[in-house]
């Protein structure tokens, strides 16, 4: 599937401007915060290929569920349209992957099971590469134990447990741990 990425635009969200870039079937690239609106920028259009434009509809659509979401509501990606030019093996991933709502996690080892591929590696290493972080849900893929794994966006594991938190999932919390009770807080100690 050939992406012909025909545009992109950078939104401002809760978390700061993210990018977003689609062709004529659907998004090919989300691209979360990065220092600045113009790294964003940056960012962005070298992905997708394209040219810096107004969004149709669907994606003016994609970026208010996208704004939502960042805001800290509840929701289902699942009927965005991408259009992404990855192997079969990765669209059968994210596919699955898909299918992990708001609120829920899975495992790398666990995710692997389910489209019959034994090597939680070969999924994280997957998940590294997904390009529609957020409405594919990389950031709800945990590594082994149920502890926080890697992630690949900007900001790395830091960003992935935000967004765990923005979904009410707080991963490993002890007394020593730090919790994020929102997105622009700074890190605290739990308190009971």
């Amino acid at each position: 599937m050939s992406q012909n990425a025909n545009g992109y635009c950078v939104f401002d969200t809760a978390i700061g401007p993210c990018g977003i870039s689609w062709s004529a079937r659907g998004i090919t690239h989300v691209q979360l915060p990065e220092k600045d609106r113009p790294a964003t920028e940056q960012h962005i259009a070298k992905r997708s290929h394209g040219t810096p434009q107004t969004p149709p509809p669907q994606v003016e659509r994609a970026i208010a569920e996208m704004n939502r979401y960042l805001a800290g509501e509840p929701v289902d990606f699942s009927g965005v349209s991408v259009d992404l030019e990855v192997s079969e093996f990765h669209q059968k991933l994210y596919a699955a992957l898909r299918k992990v709502a708001w609120g829920k996690t899975t495992t790398y080892g666990a995710l692997g099971k389910t489209i019959g591929v034994d090597d939680a590696r070969d999924i994280g290493q997957a998940m590294g590469k997904n390009p529609v972080p957020v409405i594919i849900p990389c950031h709800r893929v945990l590594a082994a134990g149920n502890k926080i794994g890697g992630f690949s966006a900007p900001g790395g594991i830091m960003t992935k447990e935000k967004l765990l938190t923005l979904e009410g999932v707080q991963i490993g919390v002890t007394d020593d741990a730090p919790v994020f009770p929102g997105l622009f807080e700074a890190p605290q100690r739990a308190t009971r």
